[in-house]
Parts: C-alpha cells; structure tokens; sequence
C-alpha cells in the first residue's frame, strides 16, 4: 500500500509511537489537565445523551468491503471548496485552545499547516487571528463566526478574517443561547461572563481607548440576515450546526456553498440525532448543490470512511486535537492527525478503495444492534 504514491504501509514508518489510537491521548489528557478544564472540553449538555450517541451511531453502521482490487496506490487526497486537502480529516472551530496547551492556536494552526488540512478558526480563539496567521502563513484556514448583536463588530470580524487570507466563513448556527453544561455550573465556570469579556477587536483597535464592544452571540440572527452578511464579503459561507432536511434546502435556498452537519458535540441541544445519524438526511435534501461535511464523534479510521461513504466532503475534528495539544502541543496534534490518516488509508484499502472518489454508499450496512 501507499499513502499518495509511497510504497510504505502507514504502519510501518519510523519508530514506534507510545500512543496508537485517539483513546490514547484522551486518557493522557484526562490525567495532566484540571478537572475544570477537563470538564469544559468534554463537557455535555443536560445529560449528555446526544454526545454518547455520536460515538455509538458510528457503531451501529457496518462496512461492506470489495476484494481482489489493486490496492498498491491508495490515495487520501480529495478536494474543499476547490482547495486540495491531504486527507478529508480537518480541524473543527474549538475556543480556547489555551486551555490545553499555552501556545494555543498557534500551535493547531502549525500542525495544520504542516499536515496540509484545513483549520476552522473559532471566534472566541484564545490569541488574535493576526497571530494565527503569523504562525502559519501557508495553512489552509477558514473563519468561524458566531454572529454577533453588534453588527458593526460582525462586519470588522468578518473583513479582518478576508483580509488575513482565511478562505471560507464558517457560521455557526445552533447557538442562539447557551445550553445548560452541568460540570460547568458545579465547577463555577461563568462562561456567559468569560465571553462577555473577550475583546475580538483587532490588536491595533484594542489600544484605542474606547471601551471594546460586548461581545455575545446573537440570539435574533435568522435566514433572512444571511443576505446581511453576504453583501460584506464574497468568502463561501458555510453554515455549521445544520441537522434537518428542511433547514438544509432552506440553506441551498439562501446561496450558502456549504454545510456542515453537526450538533455542536452534544453541548447545545441534547437528545437531537447524532451527526453521522442526521448526515444522510442532509445529503439527501441537497442534492449535490453544496458541499456537505459533518462532525462530531469521529475517532477511528474506519469511522471517516464511513461519514464519507454516506456523503460527507470530509470530517472535521473537535476534541481529539485538544487532546493532541494537551499531550505535547504542535507535535501533538501532528500525531492526532498522522494516526487518523494512517487508519484512514488503512480502512480504505482494506476495503477495496483506491482513491476518496470510489468510496461509495454501497460500502455501508446499517446494523441492527
């Protein structure tokens, strides 16, 4: 097998790695960060319902291999909005990567970069994107933007991203309030107040002496402000948080060019279907007009395989790559991402896959368990 032209199986370069899966590291940051830090990246909503079914939906599908095919060449490559990924594995918008490493997103944005996928920056990042930016000017990055009450701060958010070379506009839209966290509240953690307080001004408007805008998620924004937004920038907007048939025609209705289906890890509305489950309602109703990516309980291989066999462009990480960063930073996102794209190429060989193209929804079996 090899991984875009090399004849080395994934599993058989270098030394051995001390951890072997994405379990691995999650143990590792459960033992080195604090509890409240712990609490707030695995945080569920209510009774986390929704986040322990994005994880068991992937494992009530089955796969469906095809054999005797030449599988000497297998290629991970594939295509997002028009920008060539080196694997249909990206970094979902996640704030306060300080939280687990002290470099931050500095340190995903490398790893990034250097893995050739593409890095959804959060609003609420902890550094300025100029510093992002700076760390890896040649990474692939798109602009999450939870809309805010203050239009104008939207406006300067959104022509900052443009022009600091972020390629997509990434809008969230299943958080017009907070949910309910429960760790969270035990361990005191205001995070209404925290986001209050974020300053999303630019570094020069910062030093000015007017006091920095509230910044909050919008809780009035609605379809029709998508055109609002429109007229600001000419960037794809793609729309994060989409689980429906109906919202995602509306979505193809209002000229987005992307979605992406997820339920916010579980940490918004509890008990709504688990991604992977609301995947193939949504790829239904498009239709192929837009691009259709998904997130929300990938950890294997086999399970990125999957999402893309039931119609998904690629799969974006969240958790996972706050892992990586707690266990040792850049390097450790790395090898969040080397070992997924190993198990990747594995599963797609393994199931008679040469290439992103030829995977197909004849690969799945749904299972009755």
């Amino acid at each position: 097998m090899a991984i875009n032209g090399s004849k080395m199986s994934p599993w058989q370069r270098g030394p051995e790695m001390s951890f072997v899966c994405l379990a691995d590291f999650k143990a590792h940051a459960r033992e080195q960060l604090a509890k409240s830090s712990w609490d707030f990246i695995e945080g569920a909503a209510d009774e986390g319902i929704t986040c322990k079914d994005n994880i068991a939906a992937f494992r009530r599908i089955r796969l469906r291999p095809r054999y005797l095919r030449d599988v000497s060449m297998v290629d991970t490559r594939t295509t997002i909005q028009g920008q060539e990924i080196q694997a249909p594995i990206c970094i979902s918008p996640t704030a306060f990567h300080s939280i687990a490493w002290p470099d931050g997103e500095r340190s995903t944005a490398r790893a990034a970069q250097e893995a050739n996928i593409c890095y959804v920056t959060s609003t609420y990042a902890s550094c300025p994107l100029e510093d992002i930016v700076a760390a890896a000017p040649r990474g692939l990055r798109w602009f999450q933007l939870y809309v805010q009450s203050d239009w104008e701060l939207n406006k300067q958010l959104i022509r900052r991203a443009e022009a600091l070379g972020f390629k997509a506009l990434v809008i969230t839209v299943d958080v017009p309030v907070g949910a309910k966290r429960r760790q969270d509240i035990r361990n005191q953690l205001n995070l209404v107040a925290n986001l209050m307080r974020m300053d999303l001004r630019s570094p020069e408007e910062r030093s000015s002496t007017l006091p920095a805008p509230t910044s909050l998620p919008s809780t009035s924004f609605c379809w029709n402000d998508l055109s609002s937004i429109q007229s600001i920038t000419r960037l794809p907007i793609i729309l994060k948080g989409i689980l429906t048939k109906e919202d995602a025609e509306l979505a193809v209705k209002h000229n987005v060019q992307g979605i992406i289906v997820s339920n916010h890890g579980g940490r918004q509305l509890d008990e709504v279907p688990a991604s992977i489950d609301a995947l193939t309602e949504v790829v239904a109703a498009v239709k192929g007009r837009v691009e259709v990516y998904m997130d929300g309980g990938v950890r294997t291989g086999n399970d990125v395989l999957k999402a893309l066999a039931l119609g998904a462009k690629c799969i974006f990480l969240g958790r996972p790559i706050l892992w990586g960063l707690t266990y040792k930073g850049e390097h450790g996102v790395r090898e969040v991402l080397n070992i997924l794209k190993a198990e990747f190429h594995t599963s797609m060989a393994l199931s008679g896959c040469r290439s992103v193209a030829e995977i197909s929804p004849d690969l799945i079996r749904f299972s009755r368990l």
